[in-house]
């Protein structure tokens, strides 16, 4: 038997609890996953040199690798290379409005339980507030870089924002876009984006080339994807047909926003083809628009088995190795699914791709680690080392996400002024409707697990003590069977009564497109039973992220308000009742056309956006549709009303210069010369003046072409030509200042893809005021 002295003895106890300790520590601190362990003396490989450029060290590291590790690095869950000191990445995490649950690089069952769940984007977008987006995206960038540090997460690529423009009320996805308007998209995507990379709100703070990624962003989906499942298409099957016109002044410019203002360091190609040509094998797509034109420098994604399906379901590609080889000559880097793993070597032994091609992706795809600082040694030493536990669910975070729903929820309707309701005077109220008492409803899709949630029932009752709720739906938002007596009784009861209807996952979501436009089943029966029997006109709710007719409430003068909370995250219940109740002033105003139930004849498959009078075609969005919606682009109301007048001393005459082509008196963008551009430029300001009590409001400017006659199909009804928001105090007043472009605002697309300006007159148009100028060339 071994023995030991005393000295010997205490020595062994202390080493052994120093152990016990370090292996308790680590188990309660795991390490981030990271390459190159910066406590060697001198870096191992040039790779690991944080004094070269990053793409030196991004070229050495591709260098270095075999055939077979090459191959297994192009998808998304990338293996480690013990050999190399090069640990695992997965490229595949979610984070649309805030840290998601879905996606494969994070997870929640450690010391971070939780994350700031923030309001489903197309209600943010209300705002019409770019730097609460950008606050936003900052916070989550915060909350990704705490998790990274705490072990939680194997990446720190995030794929969003979704910046497809929605085109068709009925999408499924509609929920997580900003909104119909190619400028409030494009503008919410630069703000998301420079708020998640850690750059500042005005952009250039982030050198393209340094290692200070907070987190990367990814737009997606290129291009437009806004199609999952309608009839017997789907986003898979679906051969988008769009003219260049369309895809020149809808389709293409959010994502050149987001790249080249955002500076995103992620592209996701769409599922879908257009015109022909999957979006993840369009050369022209990929390398000669978002990397030449655009000056992309970031990576580029399939959005998951997108290659798969080129062979398997679109027919594109006759071999797998044929999908593989021209998706990797297009310009994409790595493959969400496995279908470049299975592949990409046959696919080279074939001489359909070469070695040097497959180099080119994955450069880009290790310098984008790199500029995140994972091939610096361990990050918690790094710029975002200090983000940890204390920087998720925080009060400041979760004070943010209640702002953002305080200022997404629209007031559609206020008759009599119903709304707000007096905290003193209401004693008792009837919550009736399937969404009243769910969290989940809330959330929306590509959600987390929330820091706090409460129900928009638990919220009201602590507003008022005697609230009785009832369904009304026996089958959830379904409602294929309503308890209408039940629902009627507890409505006789009480002074007030809330109805919240509306929608859910389980009628839109992704791959789940709806076929109409009304609320589902029974729900519009039960409202207006209800609303016949209570004492006071009834107070309507909508949770839902596409918008739905509700016409009949609108004319119905038992129900006096009419309150659209979309899918108004974490604080939403909370942000909703202080409407309700007037702690606080609702200014949202819609970022989507509200259509009639008529326009769910339309075919979603028609990519169109400028109506065809002839064939009974209506257009799509409030820059073309010439029918009468249910509720307009940008309307929205308030406890106060708001007057405008345009107070500066702007010219009403522009003139670029003289060019007759074809009889018609245009000139090509391109052609004007750029100092002529900026000297027509002017400054408008518009007195905005609130006549009640303390509102955020948001100033609309659009521009109207007043002279386009019967051409539909190549002018604007009218477009957005900026947007602020202001705070106003009780009968307070402010100036905004907008700058016009003419060489921009003034600018369309001809149907071949050419940007113009027209001769003729324009109107500035900011709610009932309006001010003309005259373009002379």
């Amino acid at each position: 038997m071994r023995t030991y002295s005393r000295i010997g003895l205490a020595f062994v106890i202390k080493c052994f609890a120093t152990t016990m300790i370090t292996i308790i520590v680590s188990a309660e601190s795991p390490q981030p996953p990271f390459s190159c362990d910066s406590s060697s003396p001198t870096p191992p490989y040039p790779f690991c040199n944080v004094s070269l450029p990053i793409p030196n060290r991004a070229h050495d590291v591709v260098s270095r690798l075999t055939l077979d590790e090459k191959v297994l690095q192009l998808v998304n869950g990338a293996p480690g290379i013990p050999r190399l000191g090069i640990s695992a990445y997965e490229w595949w995490s979610e984070a649309l409005h805030g840290i998601s649950r879905h996606g494969k690089g994070v997870r929640f069952n450690g010391t971070i339980t939780a994350s700031t769940q923030f309001p489903q984007v197309i209600l943010t977008a209300v705002s019409f507030d770019s730097h609460l987006w950008y606050r936003i995206g900052q916070a989550i960038g915060r909350e990704a870089r705490a998790m990274y540090n705490v072990g939680q997460a194997k990446g720190l690529t995030f794929w969003a924002p979704n910046i497809n423009v929605l085109r068709d009320p009925r999408w499924g996805r509609a929920q997580e876009t900003p909104g119909e308007d190619p400028l409030v998209v494009g503008d919410y995507s630069v703000s998301y984006v420079r708020g998640i990379q850690g750059d500042s709100f005005e952009g250039g703070k982030i050198d393209p080339n340094s290692d200070h990624l907070q987190a990367s962003a990814c737009c997606k989906h290129f291009v437009a994807n806004d199609l999952d499942n309608w009839k017997t298409a789907n986003r898979y099957n679906f051969d988008a047909n769009i003219t260049q016109q369309d895809l020149a002044d809808t389709y293409l410019p959010p994502f050149k926003q987001c790249v080249q203002q955002g500076q995103a360091s992620g592209i996701m190609c769409a599922y879908n083809r257009v015109n022909g040509v999957p979006n993840c094998a369009d050369y022209n797509l990929l390398t000669k628009t978002a990397r030449q034109a655009w000056s992309f420098k970031g990576y580029i994604a399939s959005d998951c088995d997108a290659v798969a399906i080129m062979h398997d379901v679109q027919g594109y590609s006759k071999l797998p190795e044929d999908a593989v080889a021209s998706v990797i000559k297009a310009g994409m880097d790595v493959n969400c699914g496995s279908y470049l793993k299975k592949y990409t070597k046959s696919a080279i032994e074939m001489k359909k791709l070469t070695e040097a091609e497959i180099d080119r992706a994955l450069e880009n795809l290790f310098t984008i680690r790199m500029r995140l600082g994972l091939f610096n040694g361990n990050p918690k030493t790094g710029i975002y080392g200090n983000f940890g536990p204390d920087d998720v669910c925080s009060e400041e975070h979760q004070n943010l996400a209640l702002e953002a729903a305080r200022n997404g929820i629209v007031l559609l309707k206020n008759s009599g002024k119903l709304l707000p309701l007096s905290k003193s005077k209401t004693n008792s109220i009837a919550v009736i409707g399937p969404n009243a008492n769910s969290t989940q409803t809330l959330l929306g899709n590509y959600e987390g697990v929330a820091c706090k949630n409460i129900t928009i029932l638990q919220a009201l009752e602590k507003y008022v003590k005697n609230t009785h709720y009832h369904p009304g739906c026996v089958d959830s938002v379904n409602c294929t069977s309503v308890a209408i007596d039940e629902a009627v009784g507890i409505a006789k009861m009480a002074d007030y009564v809330i109805m919240v209807m509306g929608l859910d996952q389980s009628q839109e979501r992704e791959k789940l497109d709806r076929l109409d436009l009304v609320l589902p089943g029974k729900q519009s029966a039960l409202v207006s039973a209800v609303a016949r029997s209570a004492k006071n006109p009834v107070l309507l709710v909508l949770l839902c992220g596409g918008p739905v007719d509700v016409s009949f409430a609108k004319d119905d003068p038992k129900i006096g308000s009419i309150l659209w909370a979309g899918y108004p995250g974490e604080a939403g219940a909370t942000a909703l009742t202080e409407i309700i109740f007037g702690d606080h002033n609702p200014g949202g105003r819609l970022p989507v056309t509200w259509y009639p139930r008529e326009f769910a004849k339309v075919a979603m498959t028609d990519m169109r956006m400028r109506p065809d009078p002839s064939s009974g075609y209506p257009g799509r969005t409030y820059r073309f549709y010439n029918g009468k919606p249910v509720f307009e682009f940008g309307y929205g109301l308030s406890y106060s009303t708001h007057t405008y007048k345009f107070v500066s001393s702007t010219q009403n005459k522009i003139s670029l210069g003289p060019n007759q082509e074809l009889g018609t008196c245009y000139m090509s963008v391109s052609e004007i010369r750029e100092d002529l551009c900026e000297k027509a430029e002017f400054t408008v300001v518009i007195d905005v003046e609130n006549d009640g009590e303390v509102s955020n409001h948001t100033v609309l400017l659009f521009v109207r072409w007043d002279d386009h006659g019967e051409d539909w199909n190549g002018h604007f009804i009218k477009q957005l030509m900026g947007f602020q928001r202001v705070s106003l105090g009780r009968r307070g007043r402010s100036e905004v200042e907008f700058v016009v472009k003419p060489c921009e605002h003034f600018s369309r697309v001809r149907e071949d893809g050419l940007m113009v300006v027209e001769e003729g007159s324009r109107s500035l148009v900011v709610g009932d005021q309006e001010f003309t100028i005259d373009v002379i060339l």
